[in-house]
Order: C-alpha cells, then sequence, then structure tokens
C-alpha cells in the first residue's frame, strides 16, 4: 500500500484535473465568439444594417437587422454543416481541428485521473504507470489547449468565415459588409483555467517525486558516510 503522503498528493492531482474538465465542459456549452458588421445590400453604398454572429463549438446564432432586407431575424445554424455548405474549407477545417484537439485534451486529462488514482491505491513501478504518465498526459492536454487557443483565435479574427455566414443567408442578395469586429466569449477564456490547472497537476506530482527522492537520499546517507572499516564487515 502507498504511504498516506502519496495517496494525498496523487489524490490532489486527481481532483485539480477533474477541476479541469469541470471548466472545460463548461467552456464547451457556451460562446465562444461574437463577431458584428456593418450591412448592406444590391450594391449600395450605404450600410444601414447590422449582422451579428454568436459562435459556440458546435451551433451559432445569427442576428440580422436590415441585412440584407428589411425587419430583424434571428437564425440558428449548425455550425460545422454550414461551413461545408458554405464551400469554405480553411475555416472548416480549423473548427474541426479545434474541436479534435478539445476532444482529445479530455481524453488525456481522463487518463491522468485514472493513472493519479491507480498510484493513490498502489505503488506501480516507474512506467507510463506512474508519475511518467500523468506528466505525459497532463503534458499533452496543456498543449492542445494552448494549440486550440491560438487556432479558435485565428479563424474568428483572420480569416472570412463570419462573412461568408452572412452571405450564405443572404437570400440572393448581393451583399457588401465592412467594419468587422469579433469579440471573444466566456467559452474561449475557460480553457485558459483548464490549462493553468493541468500544469498544477503536473508540478503537484513534481513535489511528491522530489520530496520522495530527497527521503530516499537521506536514508541512504547513513550507509554512505559510514567509515570504511565498519562497511567491510
Amino acid at each position: 500500500m502507498p504511504s498516506s503522503a502519496k495517496t494525498l498528493f496523487f489524490i490532489l492531482s486527481a481532483g485539480i484535473t477533474a477541476l479541469a474538465v469541470g471548466f472545460m465542459g463548461w467552456g464547451m456549452s457556451t460562446g465562444w465568439a461574437r463577431t458584428t458588421m456593418e450591412c448592406t445590400s444590391g450594391g449600395s453604398s450605404f450600410f444601414n444594417g447590422t449582422a451579428m454572429i454568436t459562435l459556440r463549438l458546435f451551433g451559432g446564432i445569427l442576428s440580422r437587422s436590415f441585412c440584407p432586407s428589411f425587419g430583424q431575424k434571428d437564425l440558428d445554424f449548425q455550425v460545422v454543416p454550414k461551413l461545408i455548405e458554405m464551400g469554405s474549407d480553411v475555416p472548416v477545417a480549423l473548427h474541426a481541428l479545434v474541436l479534435c484537439l478539445l476532444a482529445l485534451c479530455l481524453l488525456f486529462s481522463a487518463c491522468s485521473i485514472l493513472i493519479s488514482l491507480y498510484n493513490a491505491v498502489s505503488n506501480p513501478y516507474e512506467t507510463y504507470m506512474g508519475p511518467m504518465g500523468i506528466y505525459v498526459c497532463s503534458s499533452l492536454s496543456t498543449f492542445m489547449s494552448v494549440v486550440v487557443l491560438a487556432i479558435f483565435a485565428v479563424n474568428v479574427n483572420v480569416t472570412n468565415m463570419a462573412e461568408g455566414l452572412v452571405e450564405s443567408f443572404s437570400e440572393g442578395f448581393e451583399v457588401g459588409l465592412r467594419n468587422k469586429s469579433s469579440e471573444l466569449l466566456l467559452g474561449y477564456y475557460l480553457v485558459i483555467p483548464y490549462t493553468g490547472l493541468s500544469l498544477c497537476a503536473i508540478v503537484v506530482i513534481y513535489f511528491y517525486e522530489h520530496a520522495a527522492y530527497k527521503q530516499r537520499r537521506e536514508q541512504q546517507r547513513p550507509t554512505e558516510d559510514a567509515p570504511k572499516e565498519i562497511m567491510m564487515y
């Protein structure tokens, strides 16, 4: 059976990772970005309409006012199918990559939790089922979550995804768009505590290993410091 200190450290690591997964799950269920644009139709130079797109990971809402026709209307859509329908290769590829990386983050976090709990009740060898497994899984989760933050921000701010979505709902009207303004919402920022907590899980196990190594060295020191005459016997 592991010592009480080892059990405490590994349960703490599992709890921190579980909290990180909670933040990620919360983030994946809420909005990630909002983009607003001025709008006109029919080749006119008079921009009297607006379009606002609120994006979640799997769905979105397009709110239009005089864009391109009279009146105000809210439209719900599924993000990936709509991007595929638009034929927007780069935006759909980047969005699909974000979804895949988030799924892998959750998978590796689950592995980290299971390995932590296994170490809390047993003494496995120093293999992928020991601290090394936690280092690998939590490090991959941390790295991929940072990549998600970068890719999603690029997809929202740099590509023409938002303009393409508005034009796809233009109902045959010629639409002119300008002054695009994007802001990142709560769902996006909840990835940041996930990243920080995944790093904390690594730090907790590192402190345990450092303390365990120091204790082993202290236990070996009396033998190392003993006089050679005594060690001969």
